[in-house]
């Protein structure tokens, strides 16, 4: 089975600790790496020195990070994603039924866990370690949705855990980077629609697999003065073919629930991230992000199979997304700092690329949050977002001879939505 950077699209979640969750950056990225940054809707993190989670945005601020540094924390992810529409289902002449397509609810909750580490060697050199994710996402559109016979669920496991050094070239400016291990687990399924004059509720297509790989990370901040700070950081794509299994009707017309050996190619793309810092007085500081993922590598879902030919799913054509964030940190005492932001996701799908299992659109995030020095070791942050998600229009063919139509007919609909994500966050200093 091959995903051409699409199985992930629509899955599950990530999970540090089996957690799983869903998608709340564009496409399935995920943003939530910390409830310190969530506190400002992430902006300005490429460029802003909190705690041992810098790293995971920027491994150059590893060398702003005094001692030995520890954080660790989670975020829960309560989505409320709704779609409906009609399928309309004509398989053969003179036989034309239209049935309501809705579900509601089909994104999952999860808390995303992470861990953060960081250690200054001497002046001018810092080495950090990370536990968390990039990716992950999980839909279940149900049996008894109208659509099923073009997708009826859809997961992926994304964890990573990254190995970062910084060096300090001069006093203005630091470099860093870091090697990156990623493990992921993907399915995809799809059935026959409950209004399908053949094979009502057997698998269509239902493939899954897993896979390890490697990817890498740079990024570098320059300390313009002691009042602004630029900060820019990459993350490589990472190539995973994820090995197991598929099953259904698409593979063996016969046998619903007889398996065979294949492989989906799955890409995490590249990202990359521009960020400033400016500390306007003693107690306000500002903060912004412009982020960009390359989604335009993503095309089409493709399963491959041993010494058979590959089977194309679906096409995607997806494009590059966008983030745009300001945020705000108040200091309003020695004990207890203040934070805010608004972002803004765009899009990574047009309109008539929509997907009911990938119900990709452009995002609102509105963001407060919260630190608290509880001791000169130890410090307390809480982040607290609310995202609103535009209502988006989808449509679903694929009129090919015993094609998905012919298993429950075309679908039409209109996704809407919300996320609510709460985070908590301890870091300590040795």
């Amino acid at each position: 089975m091959k995903t051409n950077k699409s199985l992930l699209s629509l899955a599950v979640a990530c999970g540090l600790m089996s957690a799983s969750t869903t998608v709340n950056a564009a496409g399935f990225q995920l943003a939530e790496y910390s409830a310190t940054g969530l506190g400002r809707a992430y902006a300005g993190e490429a460029a802003i020195a909190d705690n041992a989670s810098s790293q995971w945005r920027n491994p150059a601020l590893l060398t702003y990070l005094e001692g030995t540094q520890v954080s660790v924390g989670a975020i829960y992810v309560d989505p409320n994603i709704d779609i409906s529409g009609k399928s309309t289902y004509n398989p053969l002449p003179n036989y034309s039924r239209t049935y309501d397509a809705n579900s509601e609810d089909f994104a999952h909750d999860a808390v995303i866990p992470n861990f953060y580490v960081s250690h200054k060697y001497n002046e001018k050199f810092a080495i950090g370690f990370a536990l968390g994710t990039n990716y992950g996402m999980e839909t279940d559109l149900g049996k008894e949705f109208a659509g099923a016979n073009h997708g009826n669920e859809a997961s992926i496991i994304s964890m990573e855990a990254n190995l970062n050094a910084a060096y300090q070239i001069t006093d203005a400016v630091s470099v860093g980077g870091g090697l990156r291990y990623v493990q992921a687990e993907g399915s995809f399924g799809a059935v026959a629609s409950s209004n399908s004059l053949m094979y009502k509720g057997d698998a269509l297509k239902y493939m899954e697999g897993d896979d390890t790989a490697w990817g890498w990370q740079v990024g570098t901040v320059w300390q313009i003065n002691e009042a602004n700070r630029v900060g820019f950081s990459y993350k490589s794509e990472v190539d995973l073919t994820l090995e197991g299994y598929a099953k259904g009707r698409g593979f063996n017309r016969n046998d619903a629930e007889a398996r065979k050996d294949g492989s989906m190619n799955l890409a995490l793309p590249a990202t990359a991230e521009l960020a400033t810092y400016h500390q306007l007085t003693d107690k306000v500081a500002v903060h912004t992000s412009i982020n960009w993922t390359n989604w335009s590598s993503f095309k089409e879902l493709v399963a491959d199979f041993p010494n058979e030919a590959s089977v194309s799913i679906k096409e995607e054509n997806w494009k590059d997304n966008y983030r745009f964030a300001v945020g705000s940190t108040y200091q309003y005492n020695n004990k207890l700092q203040l934070r805010t932001g608004i972002a803004y996701d765009t899009s990574a799908v047009d309109e008539e690329f929509r997907t009911a299992t990938i119900p990709e659109t452009d995002r609102l995030w509105l963001s407060i949050g919260a630190g608290y020095q509880w001791s000169e070791q130890l410090s307390l942050d809480a982040g607290f977002t609310y995202i609103m998600a535009k209502d988006a229009k989808m449509h679903e063919s694929d009129s090919k001879p015993l094609g998905a139509d012919f298993f429950g007919g075309s679908f039409e609909g209109e996704v809407s939505g919300s996320i609510w994500l709460i985070g908590v966050q301890a870091n300590y200093k040795f």
